[in-house]
């Protein structure tokens, strides 16, 4: 069996170009389960981490082992042909809305930190999202080898800066009494939500690679990196006054401490927003092409159609009622997950 470290990587970069969507790079995400509640945060986040790399890589490895084109086929494996196709209901309505989530960041970023239009970060946001999407699962891993390694870099710059500037405040923050057993359990809810999102992208991706080692080393170093950039995002943003305040948290967090990457940031959250919807979409379309008997290209546009009217709701409001409630509805995916033996080993 070939290693191949460069194949072993690009899935590692398309996990973490995936999973990193607006929520994420935009800290929205990592304040919502996280950082607002203090110290504990940092724990919670090594917790998320472990469940990133463990199943994210056992969802590939079992994806592969019974040739599952798309999460339709996966999800019926896993929880039998009646209550799959329910999940996959579920799962086909999460991903929209969720689309319609990174969509919304996409507008936000232009509207808060650019002064632009929203609707003119909607439509431009459409347009390069088609572009990439119609040129399959070679225009998302292009985008994703672009995108995350700047993201990486960028994330230890800020957090090293917020480091200098405040020392280990990170570790020091209170947590509410009543917060306590929500903090302990955001993680869970987080990894859940994350690989259920996941599943469109990866499981497909699985069965093109169709090698234990490259996903094997692929799902560790994505889980990692996203567990890394979890916690570098958590630094920076413990550092920032009233950080729940903002729609783009991670923005500010430049604009007051390193004014003159500012810039050059906004356009790197753009691009894993980005990467995200375009992630998305194309799981949504595979999902489809399976059930549909219409071009995909028309499957993309009425998509497309759909999501474009969910995200006049707005990304904070969407993040904040959304993302718990899908992180929920994940949890038995989580436990079958947890629970199922590959056909061959157990991982």
């Amino acid at each position: 069996m070939k290693k191949n470290w460069m194949e072993a990587f690009q899935i590692a970069a398309v996990y973490v170009g995936t999973i990193v969507g607006a929520g994420f790079a935009t800290g929205k995400e990592i304040v919502q389960f996280f950082t607002q509640y203090g110290s504990i945060g940092f724990i919670t986040i090594l917790i998320t981490g472990f469940l990133f790399i463990w199943l994210g890589t056992k969802m590939m490895l079992i994806a592969k082992d019974i040739g599952a084109a798309s999460y339709q086929q996966f999800n019926e494996y896993l929880f039998g042909k009646k209550i799959g196709l329910i999940v996959n209901i579920f799962m086909l309505v999460i991903l929209i809305c969720v689309a319609a989530v990174m969509l919304s960041g996409a507008g936000a970023v232009f509207s808060e930190q650019l002064g632009w239009s929203f609707q003119i970060g909607l439509i431009l946001t459409i347009i390069l999202a088609l572009i990439t999407v119609f040129k399959g699962v070679k225009g998302l891993v292009s985008v994703n080898i672009i995108v995350v390694p700047i993201l990486i870099i960028f994330s230890i710059v800020i957090s090293v800066d917020a480091v200098v500037d405040h020392g280990f405040s990170f570790m020091k923050g209170e947590n509410g009494t009543n917060s306590i057993w929500r903090s302990l359990f955001a993680p869970i809810l987080y990894g859940s939500l994350n690989i259920a999102l996941a599943q469109p992208v990866l499981v497909p991706l699985a069965r093109e690679i169709n090698d234990d080692w490259v996903i094997k080393r692929g799902g560790f170093i994505g889980g990692l990196l996203l567990c890394f950039i979890l916690l570098t995002c958590h630094i920076s943003l413990s550092s920032l006054p009233n950080f729940t305040q903002y729609e783009i948290p991670m923005a500010e967090v430049v604009k007051v401490s390193l004014v003159s990457m500012y810039g050059f940031y906004v356009i790197v959250i753009y691009g894993e927003i980005f990467t995200s919807v375009v992630s998305n979409l194309f799981g949504i379309q595979k999902q489809l092409e399976t059930v549909l008997s219409i071009p995909k290209h028309l499957i993309t546009f009425a998509t497309v159609s759909i999501i474009y009217i969910i995200s006049q709701i707005g990304y904070a409001t969407l993040i904040e009622h959304l993302y718990p409630f899908f992180g929920y509805l994940s949890l038995l995916l989580l436990f079958l997950l947890i629970m199922k033996k590959r056909r061959k080993t157990l991982l």
